[in-house]
């Protein structure tokens, strides 16, 4: 083969640069040789002679630098120059290698060079049973009903073995066998499947677990194994019926045996087991003394429920059964004799009873009325009565073998709701007979208790600048009554805040007593407020109580620092002087700034910002004082701009910028000239500009609008003038001025009292006019009970000037 080789090579150290060899032939030999070794050789072990079968010498393989190549790195199989064969490099296990894949083969090539050739090896890995058949668990449980029909199948898992063709899993043994075989399927795929057959019916009552085993064997010599348990629980079904302990049982009771008295308990075993083992005792359907004993359908326990009488019934038969839930069943005989003795036991009936009772019910009150009487004669058939001397009732005698139960004592529901009282009758027989009756007595609430808060004063925070409808707080108060009497309603008490009302600034849930913001609140405004909250019970008449809530206001850095001084003007040039002769530390001016907030959020700081020579000045970060960090000299400029920074310590922090014109001279004139040519702010002056124009227009359009409003409306007063004057030419006309009110030159009414004040500056584009409200109102009102007043009939001239004078002053 003619052609040419390139490779690149790179050596292991990284300071040698890649080295590009290129090898050019005229001639490249091919070869291939197969060989086939077992896996897990041990490491040198000779694996071929490439001497002998490529047809070559050691001398060859030396000059040419002989070489093994494979294509993934793989190391399995070296080269021995000295001998020329291949020898294994490291341990080589076929399951790792090719997993399930055969045949396994290695692949690479023996490079020689100078000429170069090029010899293709493969080497066959070949099996061996070096891996026995394995179970993914150790242990398999199976749930198989005793009701299981034989050829019931279960399915297994199959076993595993990495090996291959002979040396893989090729059969299995299930041991025992008494009741379950084994049945093994081959799919087209060459897999197994295995399962599990019944093919003996199980019965739990003889055995209730079958340990099997399941064997795994592959084909190899030797032969190999592998093997997991199988537990096979057998679930009971219902075969076997209950069976009484004894076919009659007898039991003696006396006459007066009281109810709920437990006079035998049966039993019947059932060999089944769970829920089939599980037995229900009953009263046979025929039985016709159901009304005078009870079976417990689970314990067995026989209760009297009725009163037995030795004179009607001496003795009774009663059958009785015991089924589990399967249906099965067994039968049985209960003889009960009955003993005499003093067998009539007085019996308490309740002829009225008042239940519940108020609270507030006065001592001696009835209860119940009560007639409690005894079939016996003679002493068996008198009886005593009573209750406990505990509580606050007592029972009296009225008439024969009638009581009253009545109070004895101020009752509390707060204290006791509700009293369990046993009344107890006992007749004088030998021995003596008694019996006991409850009345379970409920006292009835009574408004007694007003609500209370757990303490008189609460506190809630909220920060400014709040959301309407924010929840502060809820207040809770306890009432010890109940119902209506304990159902509790909130309310805000009307009181005034600032000049408003309570309910201006916050609500009150009337039902869960939450207390809600109506408005946003401002801590430089109000810092905290009081408020009362009444609860009140739905009682009749209702009782409450009262709690003061204060609620504090919490500062938030809502305000920026104010610059107090130096004051900032619009056009005029204000600038503080230093004398050239000034030293380190000459203190120019000092920037003073407020922050309405307060805490941190008022904590001021100040730092210079911008200087046309920072080198000259420095500002006091605490104080504010602007002062000269080193001497003055000629060459530092008149003119000075400083602009100072303050800032406040809120999160985030607020700030405002002061403007400091500071003139380095000694002497005024020479300021002078240099502050002269200070522009104005054209900005300002635009602005200022655009505002005076905007307000002439609007004053403008007011004052023609007033105009034509007040002529509109003299013009409808002076016809309705004319109109009552036509219709009360007679009457007298008084003339009424009310106080603090003057006639003007016979026009109309000005009030007495009106104050002006002017501020005016330097500048006359920031002058002000102030208009003060009048010191004091006053309203005119007319009886129409009494003579009408008529004013004096003005001219429609003197009309419209008083109201353009009126119109004119409200301008101003």
């Amino acid at each position: 083969m003619t052609g040419v080789l390139c490779r690149v090579a790179e050596k292991k150290s990284s300071s040698w640069m890649p080295l590009l060899l290129c090898i050019c032939v005229a001639n490249m030999a091919l070869g291939q040789v197969r060989y086939s070794i077992p896996e897990e050789m041990s490491t040198g072990s000779v694996v071929g002679n490439i001497i002998q079968d490529l047809g070559l010498d050691v001398k060859r393989l030396k000059s040419g630098r002989a070489r093994i190549f494979t294509e993934d790195g793989s190391e399995y199989i070296g080269l021995n120059a000295e001998k020329g064969t291949l020898v294994v490099a490291k341990r080589i296990d076929r399951e790792e290698l090719c997993k399930q894949i055969s045949p396994c083969s290695l692949h690479f090539q023996i490079i020689l060079e100078n000429p170069m050739e090029l010899h293709r090896i493969d080497v066959e890995i070949t099996d061996i049973n070096d891996n026995a058949p394995y179970f993914s668990k150790k242990e398999y449980s199976f749930q198989v009903s005793e009701s299981a029909s034989p050829g019931a199948r279960y399915s297994l898992e199959s076993a595993r073995d990495p090996d291959v063709a002979q040396n893989t899993i090729q059969t299995y043994k299930l041991n025992p066998t008494d009741n379950f075989k084994l049945n093994v399927v081959s799919r087209p795929d060459g897999t197994k499947y295995i399962e599990m057959v019944l093919h003996t019916s199980l019965d739990r009552e003889k055995q209730e677990e079958h340990k099997l085993t399941l064997t795994a064997f592959d084909g190899g010599n030797p032969q190999k194994s592998g093997s997991v348990k199988i537990n096979v629980v057998v679930l009971d079904a219902n075969d076997n019926a209950p069976v009484f302990s004894q076919s009659a049982y007898r039991v003696t009771v006396p006459e007066n045996a009281s109810r709920g008295t437990v006079i035998l308990t049966v039993s019947a075993t059932d060999n089944d087991k769970g829920a089939n083992e599980e037995v229900v005792y009953s009263f046979s359907q025929h039985t016709d003394a159901s009304s005078l004993f009870n079976m417990d359908p689970h314990t067995g326990e026989m209760t009297v429920i009725g009163v037995l009488d030795f004179e009607k019934a001496k003795h009774y038969e009663i059958d009785i059964e015991a089924t589990d839930k399967g249906g099965l069943g067994d039968t049985s005989k209960v003889l009960i004799e009955v003993t005499d003795l003093n067998d009539n036991a007085p019996v308490i009936s309740i002829i009225s009873l008042s239940n519940p009772i108020p609270e507030d019910a006065a001592p001696d009150t009835i209860i119940a009325m009560l007639n409690i009487k005894d079939l016996d004669s003679g002493k068996n058939g008198q009886v005593k009565c009573f209750i406990s001397p505990d509580l606050p009732f007592t029972i009296k005698s009225s008439s024969t073998n009638f009581y009253s139960l009545m109070s004895d004592d101020v009752l509390d529901r707060e204290t006791v709701p509700e009293y369990n009282i046993t009344i107890t009758a006992m007749d004088e027989g030998s021995p003596p007979f008694s019996i006991n009756k409850t009345i379970h007595l409920r006292i009835s609430d009574v408004n007694d208790h007003a609500p209370v808060f757990p303490q008189p004063f609460l506190t809630a925070f909220i920060t400014e600048n709040n959301s309407p409808g924010m929840s502060l707080l809820s207040v809770k108060a306890t009432d010890q009554d109940s119902g209506n009497n304990a159902r509790i309603s909130y309310f805000l008490e009307d009181s005034q805040l600032n000049g408003m009302s309570a309910s201006a600034h916050f609500s009150v849930n009337a039902e869960s007593g939450e207390i809600l913001a109506v408005r946003s609140f401002d801590y430089e405004q109000t810092k905290e407020f009081h408020i009362r909250v009444k609860a009140q019970d739905g009682g009749s008449p209702p009782l409450s109580s009262n709690v003061t809530v204060i609620i504090k206001i919490q500062d938030q850095n809502d305000n920026p620092p104010q610059v107090l001084y130096p004051v900032q003007t619009g056009g005029s040039v204000v600038a503080e002087m230093v004398p050239r002769s000034a030293d380190v530390g000459y203190l120019v001016t000092k920037v003073v700034a407020v922050d309405v907030d307060s805490g941190q959020n008022a904590w001021l700081s100040y730092k210079l910002q911008k200087a046309t020579d920072r080198a000259l000045f420095e500002v006091g970060s605490q104080n504010g004082e602007i002062r000269t960090i080193r001497q003055v000299t000629d060459k530092d400029a008149v003119k000075q701009r400083l602009s100072v920074i303050v800032e406040d310590n809120g999160q985030p922090s607020r700030s405002a910028t002061v403007i400091v014109n500071v003139a380095v001279a000694d002497s005024f004139p020479e300021v002078l000239s240099e502050f002269t040519d200070f522009p104005h702010d054209k900005e300002y002056n635009d602005n200022l500009t655009f505002y005076l124009v905007l307000a002439l227009a609007v004053v403008s359009f007011l004052f023609i609008t007033c105009l034509v409003v007040i002529i509109s409306v003299k013009i409808y007063r002076w016809r309705r003038e004319r109109l009552l004057y036509k219709s009360s030419g007679n009457l007298p006309v008084i003339p009424y001025y009310p106080p603090l009110y003057a006639d003007v030159g016979g026009t109309g009414t000005l009030k007495q009292a009106f104050s002006y004040e002017v501020y005016g500056t330097t500048d006359s584009r920031k002058s002000d006019m102030k208009c003060s409200r009048p010191f004091s109102q006053s309203t005119l009102s007319v009886d129409h009970s009494a003579t009408r007043t008529v004013p004096r009939h003005k001219t429609e001239s003197e009309n419209m000037l008083t109201e353009v004078r009126s119109a004119s002053s409200l301008l101003l």
